[in-house]
Order: structure tokens, then C-alpha cells, then sequence
């Protein structure tokens, strides 16, 4: 996009750039100026203590009370805490807008770590019974944040954020790619990502177009996608939700155009819902969505939502939850398609270039350690080692249980004594899994300490057993890739 297409001319952002970091505008100078109660606060919407906190109306002050807690200021004030950008640069660029007798925030300006600050539309809570624009432009939200900390953070050359909104996953991507381009279907939206860009020093290609249009023909080392995902008829009220297809085909559509969008190697990471229908199975459903791409691929279901919740969620994020006739057509839109309930969750693709890909779709819904981005890359990894290696090999390599791996028993006492019911393997760090076993595969990893390799491994517990080794041998295979896979043993390097 040309210089032009910002909300602000390349002065003024020079000129805001400049009054935020004079004043200590950023995440840091604002919990500094706050203090721990009030910050906490603010995080909640209860912007009292914050208020207390600011009412010198010094510039930090002043920045505060506008587009933190969404106070109307004095024009005089506001023009002290934005100079030297101007107050009618600001309005003319939407940063402000008039109310009553002063000013107050136009725009969402969000401090974003303590280097960065990201511009979006003033957000549906802040502005109640204020209808969104049709192409509103999010800030950082929750689906926002689950993207960032679920991407790969490898060096790459080439970056790709489809949908970018605001900007936000392309200020990351730009941290470890060497060039970057955003496309957005919403020129609005590019408005503000661009001005997001020049604000943060940096310098992204924009594109606008649905999806992968703008950049047809083309590959990248990397692609992040929080795009329009929510479920429905089809029906498009408002850009950043609704992409216009029907059910959850986008995430379909994602995965048919990754092949075309990845250099070898390359990968590929979105956000996506899916239906669950009653009759089917929903990992099968959406397994379904690579076939013959030819593509390694992790689905990690996150969260599950029945239809109400589902519709009420959405309504009320754009200040629908009033409009009865539009939660009927949607809840009588799942009624007839059968749809009992819809989740949430990341795809991670990444193009190996074997005919013999990957595919695991998968429940995870416990907490995990973060960043996810670092376990879904190791995932990879496995694949990659796991892939090389024939039984042989296997079998001659030395394992080693994960560090902290811990043992769970649950047992029920009889008329002698207690009596193990199930035991369980539960990882209490990276992403929690826990895994329930059988006493051979307990063995197993239990004499998994680096020493031995496989093979005389199980040949000790065949003997232990009263199993023959090379029946032993042919069911470990599968279930020492499985362990391998999770994380759950660890191959030992000669």
C-alpha cells in the first residue's frame, strides 16, 4: 500500500510515535504508573483505581485515561499529550474523534509489550448500543493471542499473514522472517495495518483480497491465518467473522490451498472451527480436509461450544445479542444440519514432500506450558525423526523417559487388599499429556533410562513377561513411535 493509504500521513506517525514514547506509553509504563491494583483493574474493565491514579493529567496521565479507560478529555489536555502530532492530524486521521465538550479515543491504541503498539477499532464492550462497522477491525483478543503463541518461531525468509486485521501477527512474523506480506479482504483494515507497521518502525507488503487471491502463484516459508472462521449459514454482516461460506468450509479451503502457498519445507498455521454432526465423527470430518494434499498435519481441538452458546458468544460480540430473528436463523441453521456442537482449535501443515504424510487430529484442551509454538515445532521434529528410521532402527536405539514424567494409580481396596485399576502417564510440563497404559508398556518406559538399547530392552521384559521377544518386538514398534510422538520417551543421540 502507498503512504497515503494510513490513517495518518508519514509526519504524523513520526509525530505520534514520538508523543507516545516521550511520555512512557507502553505496557511497561503504564503498569509502572498504576500500580499493580489498578493495572489489575484495568484488565477487568474497572478503570476506577486508574482513574485515581491519573487525575494530574500529565501526558502518560492523559494517554491513560483516553484510550485506556475510554474517558472524554479536554481538547487542550489531549492536544498537550499528543504533541507534537496535532489535534487536527488526530481527528482528521480518526485517532479522536468529538464528544460532548472534548475528545476522546476514535481508535483503539494499545500499548503491546513494551516496544510495540497496535491500532484497531474502539472494541463493541467499550461502545455499548453503538452498532460495529461492517468492516471493523479487531484489536488483541483471544483468538488473537492463541495464534501468537501456537506459531513456529524459526528464522524464515518469507512470511505470510492472511487476514492480517490490525497487523498483530504480522509485527511477530516480521521479528523472524526477513520480508513480510499481510493480505487483508478489508481495505479498511489494511488502513490500519499499515499505519500498525509505520508506527513499529516497520515495512510489510500489503495485499488486498479474499484470502490466498492476492498472492496466487506465489510460496512462502511460512502462512498464519486467523481468519473469518465463525459457523453458519453463510451469511456476511461483519468482515473479521463472517467469511461468506458456508459451515466451517473455510478451514477446508485453507487446507486445499496450503500445498500451493509452501515452499518444502515450509509451514502453514491457522485458526479454524469445525462442526460436530451428530452421526459422525468430528476428527474424521476434518482428517478429511488433507486428504491429498500431501501435507504433515496437526489439528489440536481446543474447545468445544454447543449451538446456543456458540450463537450467543458471536451475537454478543457485535452487539446482535438483541435480535432474536438472526439467533432463530442461525440456531435452525444448525438444527437442520444436524450440528450438536462446534470446535475451536489450531492447524498446524507443514509440506515434507513424502507421499506418506502425517495427519493427527486430536483432543487438547488442558493447559499447556507456553509458548505452544515451541511443542508444535518439536512435534514436527519427532515426525521427521520417526520418519527416517525403519524397525531396525528403532530397535537399536536407546530411549529415555521425558524429565518429570510422573505415574498415576488409581486403585479400588478389595478383600485383599488394594487392586491397581488403571495407571496413567502424565507429563507435567510442555503439553500435559496424560496417557493411560498397560503394566508391559509401563515397563517399558519405566526401564527406559538411556542405557540399553530397544532390543535388549524387550528382550528383558519378554523374559519378565513370559512373552516370546519376537512378539514382543512386533507390538513395540507402533507403541514406542506412539511414546516417541508425545514426547513421552525421548531418543537417546550416540
Amino acid at each position: 500500500m502507498d503512504e497515503h493509504d494510513r490513517l495518518l500521513s508519514p509526519a504524523g506517525v513520526e509525530a505520534l510515535r514520538t508523543a507516545l514514547s516521550s511520555a512512557g506509553f507502553t505496557s511497561n509504563g503504564i503498569a509502572g504508573r498504576l500500580g499493580s491494583q489498578a493495572t489489575g483493574g484495568v484488565a477487568r474493565n474497572d478503570f476506577r483505581a486508574a482513574l485515581r491514579a491519573t487525575e494530574d493529567r500529565d501526558p502518560l496521565a492523559t494517554l491513560i485515561r483516553v484510550f485506556i479507560c475510554d474517558q472524554t478529555e479536554s481538547e487542550a489536555v489531549v492536544a498537550a499529550a499528543l504533541a507534537p502530532l496535532t489535534v487536527e492530524e488526530a481527528l482528521a486521521g480518526g485517532l479522536v474523534e468529538r464528544h460532548g465538550d472534548g475528545l476522546r479515543a476514535g481508535v483503539d491504541l494499545e500499548p503491546y509489550g513494551d516496544e510495540w503498539w497496535v491500532l484497531a477499532d474502539v472494541p463493541a464492550s467499550a461502545r455499548p448500543g453503538k452498532p460495529l462497522h461492517a468492516e471493523h477491525v479487531l484489536g488483541i483478543g483471544g483468538a488473537t493471542q492463541t495464534l501468537i503463541g501456537a506459531t513456529v518461531r524459526r528464522p524464515v525468509e518469507t512470511a505470510l499473514d492472511l487476514g492480517t486485521g490490525s497487523g498483530v501477527q504480522a509485527l511477530h512474523l516480521a521479528t523472524h522472517a526477513r520480508r513480510v506480506t499481510a493480505t487483508d479482504v478489508s481495505e479498511r483494515a489494511l488502513r490500519f495495518a499499515a499505519t500498525t507497521a509505520a508506527l513499529n518502525g516497520q515495512d510489510w507488503e500489503l495485499l488486498r483480497g479474499d484470502l490466498v487471491a492476492p498472492v496466487a502463484g506465489r510460496r512462502f516459508d511460512l502462512v498464519v491465518s486467523n481468519p473469518p472462521f465463525v459457523v453458519g449459514p453463510g451469511t456476511t454482516t461483519h468482515v473479521y467473522r463472517d467469511s461468506g461460506r458456508v459451515g466451517d468450509a473455510i478451514g477446508a479451503e485453507l487446507a486445499a490451498a496450503a500445498p500451493h502457498l509452501l515452499t518444502e519445507g515450509g509451514t502453514m498455521q491457522y485458526l479454524a472451527n469445525w462442526v460436530h454432526v451428530t452421526g459422525e465423527e468430528w476428527d474424521e470430518r476434518v482428517a478429511g480436509w488433507f486428504a491429498g494434499t500431501r501435507l504433515d498435519a496437526w489439528v489440536i481441538q481446543r474447545e468445544v461450544a454447543d449451538p446456543m452458546a456458540y450463537v450467543n458468544l458471536w451475537l454478543t460480540d457485535v452487539g446482535e445479542a438483541a435480535d432474536p430473528q438472526r439467533m432463530a436463523a442461525w440456531l435452525d441453521w444448525f438444527d437442520a444440519h444436524k450440528v450438536e456442537a462446534i470446535g475451536f482449535g489450531i492447524v498446524s501443515l507443514r509440506r515434507a514432500g513424502h507421499d506418506e504424510p502425517v495427519v493427527r487430529v486430536e483432543d487438547l484442551r488442558q493447559r499447556v506450558e507456553p509458548p505452544m509454538g515451541d511443542h508444535i515445532a518439536a512435534w514436527f521434529d519427532r515426525q521427521d525423526w520417526l520418519r527416517v528410521r525403519d524397525s531396525e532402527t528403532l530397535l537399536a536405539t536407546r530411549y529415555r523417559a521425558a524429565e518429570g514424567l510422573q505415574l498415576r494409580q488409581e486403585a479400588t481396596m478389595g478383600d485383599e487388599g488394594w487392586a491397581v485399576d488403571r495407571q496413567v502417564l502424565a507429563m507435567p510440563r510442555g503439553l500435559r499429556w496424560s496417557e493411560e497404559i498397560d503394566p508391559l508398556v509401563l515397563a517399558l518406559v519405566g526401564g527406559a533410562d538411556g542405557r540399553l538399547p530397544l532390543r535388549d530392552q524387550l528382550a528383558l521384559l519378554a523374559a519378565a513377561h513370559d512373552v516370546t521377544p519376537d512378539e514382543l518386538t512386533e507390538a513395540a514398534g507402533p507403541i514406542v513411535a506412539h511414546l516417541v510422538e508425545r514426547g513421552i520417551i525421548e531418543p537417546v543421540a550416540d
